[in-house]
Protein backbone atom coordinates (compact mmCIF):
# COMPACT_ATOMS: atom_id res chain seq x y z
CA UNK A 1 0.00 0.00 0.00
CA UNK A 2 0.94 3.01 -1.02
CA UNK A 3 0.57 6.05 1.68
CA UNK A 4 0.11 8.86 -0.99
CA UNK A 5 -1.12 12.15 -0.24
CA UNK A 6 -4.17 11.80 -2.55
CA UNK A 7 -7.73 11.76 -1.36
CA UNK A 8 -9.02 8.42 -1.58
CA UNK A 9 -13.32 7.63 -1.52
CA UNK A 10 -14.32 6.20 2.14
CA UNK A 11 -17.43 4.68 3.19
CA UNK A 12 -20.73 7.13 3.17
CA UNK A 13 -21.53 8.71 6.07
CA UNK A 14 -24.88 10.07 7.53
CA UNK A 15 -25.77 13.56 8.00
CA UNK A 16 -27.94 15.48 10.20
CA UNK A 17 -30.53 16.39 7.92
CA UNK A 18 -30.62 12.35 6.87
CA UNK A 19 -29.09 11.91 3.83
CA UNK A 20 -25.91 10.34 3.37
CA UNK A 21 -22.90 11.90 2.27
CA UNK A 22 -19.44 10.47 0.70
CA UNK A 23 -16.54 11.62 2.71
CA UNK A 24 -12.73 11.78 1.17
CA UNK A 25 -9.92 10.91 2.87
CA UNK A 26 -6.48 10.09 2.87
CA UNK A 27 -4.85 6.73 3.29
CA UNK A 28 -3.20 7.82 6.80
CA UNK A 29 -6.70 8.98 7.65
CA UNK A 30 -7.69 6.07 6.89
CA UNK A 31 -5.14 3.82 8.20
CA UNK A 32 -5.44 6.02 11.99
CA UNK A 33 -9.53 5.30 11.59
CA UNK A 34 -9.43 1.70 11.61
CA UNK A 35 -5.91 1.70 14.24
CA UNK A 36 -7.91 3.68 16.79
CA UNK A 37 -10.54 0.97 16.34
CA UNK A 38 -8.16 -1.56 18.25
CA UNK A 39 -8.87 -0.23 21.92
CA UNK A 40 -5.49 -2.80 22.78
CA UNK A 41 -3.68 -0.90 20.38
CA UNK A 42 -4.84 2.65 21.72
CA UNK A 43 -4.11 1.91 25.75
CA UNK A 44 -0.54 0.32 24.58
CA UNK A 45 0.27 3.61 22.10
CA UNK A 46 -0.56 5.53 25.07
CA UNK A 47 1.55 3.29 27.46
CA UNK A 48 4.20 3.56 25.68
CA UNK A 49 3.89 7.45 25.09
CA UNK A 50 4.05 7.55 29.14
CA UNK A 51 6.77 5.25 29.52
CA UNK A 52 9.21 7.38 26.93
CA UNK A 53 7.92 10.68 28.83
CA UNK A 54 8.72 8.97 32.00
CA UNK A 55 12.25 7.99 30.08
CA UNK A 56 12.73 11.55 29.14
CA UNK A 57 12.23 13.50 32.27
CA UNK A 58 13.78 10.36 34.33
CA UNK A 59 16.30 13.16 35.52
CA UNK A 60 14.12 15.77 36.10
CA UNK A 61 12.02 13.20 38.18
CA UNK A 62 15.26 12.09 40.04
CA UNK A 63 16.04 15.50 40.95
CA UNK A 64 12.95 17.84 41.89
CA UNK A 65 10.33 15.10 42.97
CA UNK A 66 12.26 11.83 44.93
CA UNK A 67 15.68 14.05 45.41
CA UNK A 68 17.47 10.40 44.47
CA UNK A 69 20.46 10.08 41.97
CA UNK A 70 20.08 6.91 40.48
CA UNK A 71 23.61 5.64 42.17
CA UNK A 72 23.50 7.02 45.01
CA UNK A 73 23.57 4.79 48.26
CA UNK A 74 21.11 5.30 51.32
CA UNK A 75 22.78 2.27 53.19
CA UNK A 76 21.52 4.13 56.43
CA UNK A 77 17.90 4.26 55.62
CA UNK A 78 17.35 1.34 53.10
CA UNK A 79 19.21 -1.76 54.72
CA UNK A 80 18.59 -3.22 58.19
CA UNK A 81 20.98 -4.19 60.52
CA UNK A 82 21.22 -7.84 57.95
CA UNK A 83 22.06 -5.75 54.80
CA UNK A 84 18.31 -6.79 53.86
CA UNK A 85 16.97 -4.02 52.03
CA UNK A 86 13.60 -2.11 52.81
CA UNK A 87 10.50 -2.57 50.59
CA UNK A 88 8.12 0.20 49.49
CA UNK A 89 7.33 3.27 51.63
CA UNK A 90 6.43 7.03 51.61
CA UNK A 91 10.13 7.87 50.81
CA UNK A 92 11.39 5.23 48.18
CA UNK A 93 8.35 3.94 46.08
CA UNK A 94 9.16 0.96 44.86
CA UNK A 95 11.71 -0.02 48.25
CA UNK A 96 15.44 0.16 47.74
CA UNK A 97 17.92 -2.55 46.21
CA UNK A 98 20.33 -4.69 47.71
CA UNK A 99 23.07 -2.20 47.48
CA UNK A 100 20.70 0.39 49.47
CA UNK A 101 19.96 2.68 46.21
CA UNK A 102 16.45 3.64 45.04
CA UNK A 103 14.48 1.70 43.11
CA UNK A 104 11.85 3.73 41.55
CA UNK A 105 14.54 6.02 39.77
CA UNK A 106 16.67 3.04 39.08
CA UNK A 107 13.40 1.40 37.14
CA UNK A 108 13.22 5.13 34.96
CA UNK A 109 16.71 5.19 33.93
CA UNK A 110 16.18 1.62 33.28
CA UNK A 111 13.55 2.75 30.35
CA UNK A 112 15.54 5.31 29.23
CA UNK A 113 18.74 2.64 29.01
CA UNK A 114 16.24 0.03 27.23
CA UNK A 115 14.18 2.44 25.06
CA UNK A 116 18.11 4.36 23.42
CA UNK A 117 19.01 0.64 23.33
CA UNK A 118 15.76 -0.57 21.03
CA UNK A 119 15.30 2.27 19.19
CA UNK A 120 19.07 3.11 18.25
CA UNK A 121 19.86 -1.46 17.17
CA UNK A 122 16.25 -0.86 15.21
CA UNK A 123 17.17 2.29 13.54
CA UNK A 124 20.94 0.61 12.62
CA UNK A 125 19.05 -2.61 11.67
CA UNK A 126 16.06 -1.34 9.61
CA UNK A 127 19.04 0.96 7.57
CA UNK A 128 21.11 -1.64 6.74
CA UNK A 129 18.32 -4.10 6.20
CA UNK A 130 16.06 -1.78 3.73
CA UNK A 131 19.76 -0.70 1.64
CA UNK A 132 20.55 -4.04 1.45
CA UNK A 133 17.19 -5.85 0.13
CA UNK A 134 16.02 -3.24 -1.93
CA UNK A 135 19.38 -3.58 -3.91
CA UNK A 136 19.07 -7.43 -3.89
CA UNK A 137 15.68 -7.23 -4.77
CA UNK A 138 15.86 -4.60 -7.63
CA UNK A 139 18.73 -5.41 -9.72
CA UNK A 140 18.56 -9.31 -8.62
CA UNK A 141 20.88 -11.80 -10.84
CA UNK A 142 24.46 -11.81 -9.31
CA UNK A 143 23.69 -9.16 -7.12
CA UNK A 144 20.80 -10.85 -5.36
CA UNK A 145 23.13 -14.31 -5.04
CA UNK A 146 25.59 -12.75 -3.41
CA UNK A 147 23.65 -10.96 -1.31
CA UNK A 148 21.39 -13.33 -0.44
CA UNK A 149 24.01 -15.88 0.30
CA UNK A 150 26.29 -13.05 2.63
CA UNK A 151 22.51 -12.74 4.74
CA UNK A 152 21.70 -16.31 5.20
CA UNK A 153 25.80 -16.72 6.36
CA UNK A 154 24.58 -13.67 8.82
CA UNK A 155 21.22 -15.70 10.11
CA UNK A 156 22.99 -18.87 10.68
CA UNK A 157 24.96 -17.76 13.06
CA UNK A 158 24.77 -18.51 16.51
CA UNK A 159 22.83 -15.27 18.31
CA UNK A 160 23.58 -14.82 21.87
CA UNK A 161 27.10 -16.59 21.50
CA UNK A 162 28.97 -14.44 19.33
CA UNK A 163 26.74 -11.32 21.11
CA UNK A 164 28.53 -12.83 24.15
CA UNK A 165 31.81 -12.63 22.69
CA UNK A 166 31.87 -9.53 20.85
CA UNK A 167 30.53 -8.15 23.76
CA UNK A 168 32.63 -9.32 26.39
CA UNK A 169 35.65 -9.04 23.81
CA UNK A 170 35.18 -4.95 23.24
CA UNK A 171 34.31 -5.03 26.73
CA UNK A 172 37.40 -5.60 28.14
CA UNK A 173 38.95 -2.35 28.14
CA UNK A 174 38.12 1.28 27.81
CA UNK A 175 39.51 1.65 24.18
CA UNK A 176 36.72 -0.76 23.17
CA UNK A 177 37.50 -2.24 19.18
CA UNK A 178 38.62 -1.27 15.89
CA UNK A 179 41.21 1.17 17.60
CA UNK A 180 38.64 2.84 20.02
CA UNK A 181 35.59 3.16 16.81
CA UNK A 182 33.48 1.24 19.37
CA UNK A 183 33.39 1.35 22.99
CA UNK A 184 31.49 -0.50 25.63
CA UNK A 185 28.30 1.13 26.22
CA UNK A 186 24.77 1.45 25.11
CA UNK A 187 26.67 1.83 21.47
CA UNK A 188 28.39 -1.01 21.72
CA UNK A 189 25.14 -3.36 22.70
CA UNK A 190 23.54 -1.33 19.80
CA UNK A 191 25.49 -2.62 17.37
CA UNK A 192 25.88 -5.77 18.47
CA UNK A 193 21.75 -5.92 18.69
CA UNK A 194 21.44 -4.50 15.02
CA UNK A 195 24.58 -6.88 13.35
CA UNK A 196 22.26 -10.00 14.16
CA UNK A 197 18.49 -8.24 13.23
CA UNK A 198 19.22 -6.56 9.81
CA UNK A 199 18.94 -10.16 7.74
CA UNK A 200 15.10 -10.55 8.79
CA UNK A 201 14.38 -6.69 7.28
CA UNK A 202 16.38 -7.65 4.20
CA UNK A 203 14.75 -10.17 3.45
CA UNK A 204 11.37 -8.80 3.79
CA UNK A 205 11.94 -5.71 1.63
CA UNK A 206 13.93 -7.95 -0.97
CA UNK A 207 10.88 -9.97 -0.89
CA UNK A 208 8.26 -6.83 -1.35
CA UNK A 209 10.90 -5.33 -4.06
CA UNK A 210 10.54 -8.61 -6.32
CA UNK A 211 6.81 -8.27 -6.05
CA UNK A 212 6.82 -4.62 -7.03
CA UNK A 213 9.33 -4.67 -9.80
CA UNK A 214 6.84 -6.38 -12.22
CA UNK A 215 4.56 -3.70 -11.17
CA UNK A 216 3.45 -1.15 -14.07
CA UNK A 217 3.99 1.95 -12.47
CA UNK A 218 7.90 1.03 -12.03
CA UNK A 219 8.16 -0.31 -15.99
CA UNK A 220 6.27 3.10 -16.79
CA UNK A 221 9.12 4.90 -14.66
CA UNK A 222 11.62 2.93 -16.47
CA UNK A 223 10.35 3.81 -19.64
CA UNK A 224 9.99 7.63 -19.25
CA UNK A 225 14.04 7.46 -18.33
CA UNK A 226 14.16 7.28 -14.86
CA UNK A 227 17.29 6.21 -13.47
CA UNK A 228 17.58 2.92 -11.47
CA UNK A 229 18.70 4.95 -8.35
CA UNK A 230 15.40 7.03 -8.81
CA UNK A 231 13.40 3.99 -9.50
CA UNK A 232 14.10 2.96 -6.15
CA UNK A 233 13.83 5.65 -3.80
CA UNK A 234 11.17 7.47 -5.42
CA UNK A 235 8.68 4.32 -6.58
CA UNK A 236 9.71 1.37 -4.60
CA UNK A 237 10.91 2.30 -1.44
CA UNK A 238 7.79 4.24 -0.50
CA UNK A 239 5.25 1.07 -0.99
CA UNK A 240 7.67 -1.02 1.29
CA UNK A 241 7.05 1.31 4.00
CA UNK A 242 4.12 -0.26 5.39
CA UNK A 243 5.29 -3.68 6.16
CA UNK A 244 8.57 -2.32 6.94
CA UNK A 245 6.69 -0.23 10.23
CA UNK A 246 4.78 -3.11 10.74
CA UNK A 247 7.91 -5.11 11.04
CA UNK A 248 9.74 -3.01 13.05
CA UNK A 249 7.21 -2.11 15.78
CA UNK A 250 7.63 -6.10 16.00
CA UNK A 251 11.39 -6.07 16.46
CA UNK A 252 11.62 -3.74 18.96
CA UNK A 253 10.56 -5.95 22.21
CA UNK A 254 12.85 -8.05 20.75
CA UNK A 255 15.84 -5.46 20.80
CA UNK A 256 14.58 -4.71 24.66
CA UNK A 257 14.57 -8.53 25.17
CA UNK A 258 17.76 -8.86 23.54
CA UNK A 259 19.59 -6.42 25.78
CA UNK A 260 17.84 -7.02 28.86
CA UNK A 261 18.84 -10.79 28.18
CA UNK A 262 22.86 -9.51 28.03
CA UNK A 263 22.59 -7.29 30.76
CA UNK A 264 21.19 -10.42 32.68
CA UNK A 265 24.64 -12.22 31.96
CA UNK A 266 26.21 -9.14 33.30
CA UNK A 267 27.77 -8.13 29.83
CA UNK A 268 25.49 -5.51 28.36
CA UNK A 269 25.50 -1.85 29.43
CA UNK A 270 28.14 -0.89 32.58
CA UNK A 271 27.13 -1.47 35.80
CA UNK A 272 26.59 1.79 36.75
CA UNK A 273 23.97 2.22 34.10
CA UNK A 274 20.57 1.33 35.37
CA UNK A 275 19.27 -1.54 33.05
CA UNK A 276 16.11 -3.61 33.76
CA UNK A 277 18.06 -6.88 32.97
CA UNK A 278 20.94 -5.96 35.06
CA UNK A 279 18.38 -5.41 38.17
CA UNK A 280 16.46 -8.83 37.86
CA UNK A 281 19.84 -10.23 37.37
CA UNK A 282 20.93 -8.32 41.00
CA UNK A 283 17.38 -9.62 42.38
CA UNK A 284 17.80 -13.51 41.48
CA UNK A 285 20.02 -14.13 44.76
CA UNK A 286 17.50 -12.09 47.32
CA UNK A 287 14.18 -12.03 45.84
CA UNK A 288 12.68 -14.30 48.47
CA UNK A 289 13.41 -11.58 51.40
CA UNK A 290 13.46 -8.39 48.55
CA UNK A 291 10.44 -9.56 46.07
CA UNK A 292 10.07 -5.68 44.82
CA UNK A 293 13.65 -5.78 43.08
CA UNK A 294 12.34 -8.78 40.54
CA UNK A 295 9.05 -7.53 40.14
CA UNK A 296 8.92 -3.84 39.28
CA UNK A 297 11.53 -4.12 36.95
CA UNK A 298 10.29 -7.30 35.06
CA UNK A 299 6.93 -5.81 35.55
CA UNK A 300 7.49 -3.00 33.65
CA UNK A 301 9.83 -4.97 31.16
CA UNK A 302 6.54 -7.35 30.91
CA UNK A 303 4.29 -4.65 30.19
CA UNK A 304 6.60 -2.49 27.41
CA UNK A 305 7.38 -5.39 25.29
CA UNK A 306 3.82 -6.42 25.85
CA UNK A 307 2.65 -2.48 24.55
CA UNK A 308 5.26 -2.61 21.46
CA UNK A 309 3.14 -6.14 20.09
CA UNK A 310 0.00 -4.61 20.57
CA UNK A 311 0.96 -1.20 18.89
CA UNK A 312 2.48 -3.44 15.81
CA UNK A 313 -0.47 -5.91 15.52
CA UNK A 314 -2.71 -2.93 15.51
CA UNK A 315 -0.46 -0.95 12.78
CA UNK A 316 -0.38 -4.66 10.69
CA UNK A 317 -4.34 -5.18 11.13
CA UNK A 318 -5.18 -1.05 10.01
CA UNK A 319 -2.62 -1.68 6.82
CA UNK A 320 -4.56 -4.66 5.73
CA UNK A 321 -6.60 -4.36 3.80
CA UNK A 322 -8.45 -7.57 3.91
CA UNK A 323 -9.15 -6.70 7.73
CA UNK A 324 -11.18 -3.73 7.03
CA UNK A 325 -14.78 -3.99 7.37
Amino acid sequence: MQLATRATIDSPELQPNGSLSVAARTPRQIIWRHFRRDRLAMVSLVFLGLMITAAITAPLVSRYVVHHPPNTLYINETLDQFGVPKGPNHLFWFGADDAGRDLFVRVLYGARTSLVVAFFATGISVLIGVSVGLVSGFYRGRVDTALSRFTDVIMSLPVLLLALGLVAGCGLSSRGCLGGLVRPGLLLVSYVIALFNWPYVSRLVRGEVLRLREKEFVEAAAAAGSSNFRIMVREVLPNVVAPVLVFTTLIIPNNILFEAALSFLGIGVPATTPSWGKMLSDAGSIFTVAWWMMVFPGLFLFLTTLAFNLVGDGFRDALDPRTIR
